[in-house]
């Protein structure tokens, strides 16, 4: 047996580095310290799948949940906006904007509950732990008449949802706009349970278009790539002529036309498969910025940490069938690169959106897919004289 080498004292004794820091000196003094530390070890996998959450983490006594009245607030008439929404789900519309609210963008908020606005640090301050409660405004029109509404603001976290309705709903008027209503948009939040209405309501009304965009920019994953790319697999082999109304065709709701499906540094895990999946079966093109790079797929329930907290694992690898390992640590490069630069962003540009509808007009142009006409009926009746 060879025996290994002794280490020489100087070797033992030397002073680590500066900066570096042993475990056995370290003290931890709250949770999120905890959770720091095991994300510094789990890093060492080099897998985006790897998150450290939750445990008891200690609340001071004088916190309080903020609340939002789903608006953009300004010192001026000019600053500020209601926050627009799919008036076709009236429940997700700010409070300002319900059905039943008098209140108009450009209307002035001089109170909240009696207290004028400008007396307090910020307006937010005073919509402090009222949260679905009913708050009195004190509003001034654009004609100067002061009245008064109640209103019941919601989280800040239905004011994120909110903005992001706004996102979404203003990108689906700007493709109707631009492409005279050839051309249907769709955009997946995510790829979870609760996604499956989401493609439901956004496919199916533009099922007949001449073009489709998929737009899965910031798609934060989940697992239902597959049920998707099987509904847009679907071909038309056989027209129905009723007797009113248009053709309609079998398989049922298969899109005909051309599709794109859109893509940036914020799609990640499923959404990334759902974008690599469309390419490789030879559905469209992929458009936009290289993706995140997620797709060692994790479990969540083996992992409980004895404070309650959890520290996802990497569990399941994906691979193609040429034996390759799929996007993990690159991401999705996607066929055709269009940045959204931040200063034309801030204006309200949206460059990756106009690229999309400018490709598939083109492709329209180029190769119509019209639904085919309608031959003459043909002539069923007898000769009986012969």
């Amino acid at each position: 047996m060879t025996s290994l080498p002794s280490l020489l004292p100087s070797q033992v004794l030397d002073p680590p580095p500066p900066g570096n820091q042993h475990l056995n000196n370290l003290s931890l003094g709250t949770n999120p310290e905890l959770n720091n530390l095991i994300s510094q070890v789990l890093g060492e996998l080099s897998a985006l799948h790897i998150f450290v959450r939750g445990g008891d983490v200690r609340k001071g006594s004088n916190s309080g949940t903020p609340s939002s009245l789903g608006a953009r607030l300004g010192i001026n008439e000019s600053a500020g906006g209601i926050y627009r929404s799919d008036p076709d789900y009236p429940d997700e519309m700010s409070p300002l904007a319900r059905a039943h609210s008098k209140i108009k963008e450009g209307d002035v908020i001089t109170k909240i509950n009696g207290t004028p606005v400008l007396e307090a640090e910020h307006p937010y301050t005073l919509l402090r732990r009222l949260n679905l409660k009913q708050v009195r405004l004190t509003l001034k029109d654009k004609e100067g008449k002061t009245y008064e509404a109640i209103v019941k603001p919601i989280s800040t976290s239905d004011e994120t949802n909110l903005r992001y309705n706004e996102w979404e709903y203003t990108r689906r008027l700007a493709v109707e706009e631009k492409s005279d209503k050839q051309i249907g948009y769709l955009h997946m939040r995510a790829m979870g349970y609760k996604n499956f209405s989401e493609f439901i309501k956004g496919f199916y009304p533009v099922f007949n278009r001449a073009g489709l965009i998929i737009d899965v920019r910031n798609n934060r994953g989940g697992n239902i790539d597959a049920w998707i790319l099987e509904k847009l697999m679907r071909e038309a082999w056989m027209y129905w002529a009723p007797r009113t109304g248009g053709t309609i065709w079998n398989m049922h709701y298969a899109f005909r036309g051309h599709m794109i499906v859109l893509v940036n540094e914020r799609t990640s895990s499923d959404g990334e498969a759902f974008a690599d999946g469309f390419r490789r079966l030879e559905l469209g093109k992929v458009m936009g910025t290289r993706t995140w790079g997620g797709e060692v797929w994790l479990n969540s329930s083996l992992t409980y940490l004895v404070d309650r907290g959890n520290a996802t694992a990497c569990m399941i690898g994906v691979f193609d069938d040429k034996g390759e390992w799929l996007i993990e640590g690159h991401g999705l490069d996607p066929d055709i690169v269009i940045d959204n630069l931040p200063h034309s962003t801030f204006r309200g540009e949206d460059a990756q959106l106009d690229a999309a509808i400018k490709y598939l007009q083109e492709l329209i142009e180029k190769d119509p897919r019209p639904v085919p006409p309608v031959p003459p009926y043909p002539d069923k009746s007898f000769d009986y004289e012969q």
